[in-house]
């Protein structure tokens, strides 16, 4: 039986990570049969060491079950116990050691970018992403995909009601930082070093009114050139690593 697109793992990298950092979490794994590629070998070794179930199949099978998604000759489903709904805000927040850092993101309708998005919080030492439920894209073989591994291991939260949880976040004395365009205040100058959430608004309209509206403080990204505005995964990178910077000077002042 078929699994769901949100619980197929497709292709070496994503099995791999999962495998890695998350193997509990991985039902089954169907690799090519009768292949000779070092990687595949490596993952059937990683999956028998963790207890999980193996099967060869053969190309046929593989193309069904990853549809247009190019399998690189391994498919797995994946329970994905790390993404969950805002019932366990509470129970994250507590686990997180050190000053928090979270990455919220309002809309995300591209997989890709959504992917970038995880991928990039997740080297930047993000505790936690959440995500809208609805109006936004879900974590999908694409979005598995454009993660690198991330969209596996790092906590993502889909938000029914993404306004009710930066409300909880501010309770809990983590400050929300937007970032908008007409900001008057540059990320640069902006002091980032407390417990922090960081949200970004949707590709073409930004951040949503309400949650505009409960930020904190706004901030943009200084821009030298002719473009007005970034992807949106290259300005969550932009302001998650000066958040890193400021932390560190923080540390070492």
């Amino acid at each position: 039986m078929k699994p769901s697109d949100n619980q197929l793992l497709v292709g070496i990298h994503a099995v791999a990570s999962a495998l890695k950092g998350a193997a509990a979490d991985v039902e089954w794994v169907r690799l090519l049969a009768n292949s000779k590629n070092k990687r595949l070998r490596e993952i059937e070794s990683r999956a028998h060491g963790s207890g999980v179930a193996v099967y060869k199949v053969g190309t046929a099978e593989l193309d069904r079950l990853s549809g247009q998604q190019r399998h690189q000759g391994v498919v797995a489903a994946f329970k994905g116990g790390n993404v969950t709904n805002e019932s366990r805000l509470d129970s994250i927040l507590d686990s997180i050691e050190g000053t928090p850092l979270i990455l919220v993101l309002d809309g995300i309708q591209d997989p890709h970018n959504l992917g970038a998005c995880l991928r990039t919080a997740d080297a930047a030492g993000a505790h936690l992403v959440v995500i809208c439920k609805d109006r936004s894209a879900d974590i999908t073989p694409v979005v598995r995909r454009a993660a690198c591994g991330a969209a596996e291991t790092l906590p993502v939260i889909r938000a029914t009601n993404l306004a009710r949880v930066l409300r909880k976040l501010k309770e809990r004395g983590i400050w929300l930082a937007g970032t908008s365009d007409e900001a008057g205040d540059e990320l640069y100058a902006t002091d980032l070093t407390g417990p922090l959430a960081l949200v970004m608004g949707s590709e073409g309209s930004g951040m949503r009114r309400l949650t505009s509206e409960l930020c904190d403080y706004l901030v943009s990204i200084p821009m030298a050139g002719q473009v007005e505005s970034l992807n949106v995964s290259v300005a969550a990178g932009v302001c998650l690593y000066e958040i890193n910077r400021q932390r560190r000077l923080g540390q070492g002042a």
